[in-house]
């Protein structure tokens, strides 16, 4: 599944290190209190993706533990009351191997295409880096599904690569592209 929510109106959801810091935590505890596998993520400004591979109930659940968590934190952080984030969540249901191979570039093209960074591996709230072999993978991120999509070994991360950076240069072949306003 693809699941991704963003700020309400659009508005800035994470805006230092320490908001990226603790959505990732809330993330990583969500991941594995709720019983999911995340195959990749990308945290932007406004909004973020998740790929995961999940039952709906527990999706629902880890959802709701996700965004209230964080929207909890924020709002104390900033002094402020109300939404953080613009309704629940919407979910995407991936419908075929075509369809997952493109969200494993779209997710991370996502700070390329919103001129944040010059390549995926420049943001470092994004799966990418670990799902290329560049980095660590942290507890929660199972890489190596999506790493088998593109075959065996470093091969693999290399391949993977190549499928995102190609993904940059052709923004309009990308399957599933939600308008998220990036």
């Amino acid at each position: 599944m693809h699941a991704y929510t963003r700020g309400n109106n659009r508005a800035p959801v994470c805006f230092d290190e320490w908001d990226y810091g603790a959505l990732l935590r809330i993330l990583a505890r969500t991941v594995d209190g709720f019983g999911w596998r995340c195959h990749a993520y990308c945290l932007m400004p406004n909004h973020y993706h998740l790929l995961l591979e999940v039952s709906q109930e527990r999706l629902s659940r880890g959802m709701r533990h996700l965004n209230g968590s964080f929207a909890s934190r924020t709002n104390i952080r900033y002094d402020r009351t109300g939404h953080v984030f613009e309704g629940p969540y919407h979910v995407e249901l991936v419908e075929s191997d075509e369809h997952l191979r493109e969200l494993t570039r779209y997710i991370p093209l996502n700070p390329v295409r919103a001129h944040l960074v010059g390549s995926p591996e420049k943001w470092r709230y994004s799966s990418y880096r670990a799902t290329a072999g560049l980095e660590h993978a942290p507890p929660f991120l199972t890489t190596s599904f999506v790493r088998w999509l593109f075959g065996r070994g470093e091969a693999a991360c290399e391949r993977y690569g190549r499928w995102v950076a190609e993904g940059a240069m052709s923004r309009d072949q990308v399957r599933g592209h939600v308008g998220l306003g990036h």
